[in-house]
C-alpha cells in the first residue's frame, strides 16, 4: 500500500473487502477471473481518489464505499476487455486472465463487472452518480472504438492522441473525482473543481505511462518496454518525434511501427532522444499534475487535499 492510502485506511480496507463480497457469483468462472484479477493489486489510485474527493468535501456517511467499489470495477472491466483488444498476454508482472482462460471467457467476466457495478449504482439511489457514471462508460466505449481504429495509423496527431487518452484514462479519474464530491453533497463549485482534478490527474498519469513505455523499468512495470509499439498503438513519443526528426528517422519510427518490430528499438530510443521526446511529454505530464493541484486551492485545506496533492505530484514522479 502506498503511503497516501494511509489518511483514509479503514475506507480504503472497507472497499477491498467489498470487492470480493461483490464478485460472488453462482459461476466459478466469473469468481476465479475476478479474484485473480483483483488479487494482482494494483496501485487502486481511481477508488482512492473517490474516498479522498468524498472526506475532502467533509462527507461521514458510508456509500462513498460502494461507489469506489464502483469505479474500480468499472476499471477492472476495462483491463479485462482492453487485453483482449490488445492480445496482450502480461500486466502488472503476471499473466493476463485472457493468456490463462481465455478471450470469451474474459471478455463475459468484464461483461459482468461492468453490469454488477451497476447494481451497486442503483443501490445508491443517486441520479448525480447515475449520470455520472453512464456518461463516463459509454465515453470509454468510444475510446476503446477510437484506440482500435488508430492502431497502426501513422498520421494519427496529437490532438486525437489527448482525445483518446481523455476517453481511455482521464474520464474515469474525472468521473472518481467529480463523484466523490456528489455523493457528499457537496456545491457545485466544488464539483467543479475535483471533476477538473480528476481530468489533470488522468492526463498526466496516462502521459507518464506513455513516457515509461519507453524510458521505464520492465520489472517495476511488470511489461515489457515498447508495448505500445508491438500492439500498433501511435502515443505521444512517438508522434513528437516523428514531427521533429529527420526523414531517415521517420522512416525508421515507420517501418518498426507498421512491422510492430520490436528489434528497431534500440534504433528508436535513439531517435526519441535526439528529438527530446521523453522530455517533452514529460513537461506536458508535469504541466497536468501541476494544474490538478491548482484545481483543489478553493477546497477546505485539509489532509485529504494536500493527499490528493501528492497523488498528483506521484503520477509523474513515479517509475511504475
Amino acid at each position: 500500500m502506498l503511503s497516501f492510502h494511509q489518511i483514509v485506511a479503514s475506507d480504503f480496507s472497507a472497499v477491498n473487502k467489498m470487492i470480493v463480497d461483490e464478485l460472488h457469483s453462482d459461476v466459478g468462472l466469473v469468481e476465479n477471473i475476478g479474484n485473480y484479477i483483483v488479487e494482482g493489486g494494483g496501485k487502486r489510485l481511481r477508488p482512492l481518489t473517490v474516498l479522498l474527493a468524498a472526506k475532502a468535501c467533509g462527507y461521514k456517511g458510508e456509500d462513498h464505499i460502494s461507489l469506489a467499489t464502483i469505479v474500480e470495477f468499472i476499471h477492472t472491466a476495462t483491463l479485462l476487455h482492453d487485453d483482449v483488444v490488445d492480445r496482450s498476454d502480461r500486466r502488472r508482472g503476471r499473466d493476463t486472465a485472457n493468456a490463462l482462460w481465455g478471450d470469451s471467457p474474459t471478455i463475459l467476466v468484464g461483461d459482468f463487472l461492468y453490469s454488477r457495478a451497476f447494481q451497486l449504482m442503483v443501490k445508491l439511489n443517486n441520479m448525480g452518480i447515475m449520470k455520472i457514471m453512464a456518461d463516463t462508460t459509454n465515453v470509454i466505449a468510444e475510446g476503446e472504438v477510437q484506440q482500435l481504429v488508430n492502431i497502426g495509423n501513422l498520421a494519427i496527431d496529437e490532438g486525437v492522441y489527448e482525445a483518446t487518452i481523455f476517453k481511455k484514462t482521464a474520464v474515469l479519474f474525472q468521473a472518481a473525482a467529480q463523484s466523490g464530491a456528489v455523493i457528499a453533497s457537496a456545491p457545485d463549485n466544488h464539483s467543479d473543481a475535483l471533476a477538473q482534478y480528476g481530468y489533470h490527474l488522468g492526463m498526466a498519469f496516462q502521459l507518464q505511462d506513455d513516457v515509461l513505455d519507453y524510458g521505464g523499468d520492465a520489472d517495476q512495470m511488470g511489461k515489457n518496454l515498447g508495448d505500445d509499439l508491438a500492439e500498433g498503438k501511435m502515443t505521444l513519443p512517438l508522434i513528437y518525434a516523428m514531427a521533429q526528426g529527420s526523414e531517415a528517422a521517420q522512416e525508421i519510427i515507420a517501418t518498426a511501427f507498421q512491422k510492430a518490430d520490436t528489434s528497431l528499438m534500440g534504433d528508436i530510443l535513439n531517435i526519441l532522444s535526439d528529438a527530446k521526446s521523453l522530455e517533452y511529454c514529460y513537461e506536458k505530464a508535469s504541466h497536468h499534475a501541476c494544474s490538478a493541484k491548482e484545481s483543489l486551492r478553493d477546497l477546505p485545506a485539509t489532509d485529504y487535499r494536500q493527499t490528493m496533492e501528492n497523488i498528483a505530484d506521484f503520477s509523474v514522479k513515479r517509475s511504475f
